[in-house]
């Protein structure tokens, strides 16, 4: 496949061209958009971090979900010579942390930032992530940094799924999509 980039295109053309799509996964009904071309094409990758950090232009730290928000957030936090705060599943960090639980919609989850090493209060952050679906993941992550001082300022997604609403989770936080389905 020939690599898609900017001259091609918009991002969200980039981003539509590479997402491939998984029929009836990962339960019958569901239209799954798959990324992994997006992040593994060096144009596709470099134009949705461009984009990323034209939003985050004006924080001072990027916070990207666990996991592929961890790449986007090396890349934006690199891009605009700043800082990278991964946002953690539940268990992967030592005490003490910060920790949310929140519901999914099968159960529950937790995510956890450090409580020691790392001061967020004041800090301008941005939070990275691959997809926006109900919101959940990204309300949860909005609470914990918000405990932890921070002032979160936007939030910036490659992918929407709009018909979730998932932006009314956060609302009024400001939320950029790359490409909205």
């Amino acid at each position: 496949m020939k690599p898609a980039g900017p001259a091609d295109g918009t991002v969200a053309d980039v981003v539509a061209a590479l997402t491939r799509e998984v029929a009836d996964f990962p339960v019958p009904g569901v239209a799954f958009k798959d990324l992994t071309p997006v992040f593994a094409d060096a144009a596709g990758l470099a134009a949705v971090i461009d984009a990323l950090a034209a939003v985050a232009d004006g924080a001072d730290l990027v916070a990207g979900i666990d996991a592929r928000g961890f790449l986007l957030a090396g890349g934006v936090a690199d891009r605009l010579g700043l800082g990278a705060l991964a946002v953690r599943k539940g268990g992967k960090l030592p005490p003490p942390v910060f920790s949310e639980t929140y519901q999914l919609e099968y159960g529950h989850a937790v995510l956890e930032i450090p409580a020691d090493g790392l001061t967020l209060t004041g800090r301008r952050v941005v939070i990275v992530d691959d997809v926006l679906a109900t919101g959940g993941t990204l309300a949860a992550t909005l609470r914990l940094l918000r405990r932890a001082g921070a002032e979160v300022v936007a939030a910036a997604v490659v992918l929407e799924l709009g018909g979730l609403d998932g932006r009314d989770a956060v609302a009024p936080l400001p939320v950029h999509s790359l490409r909205v389905v």
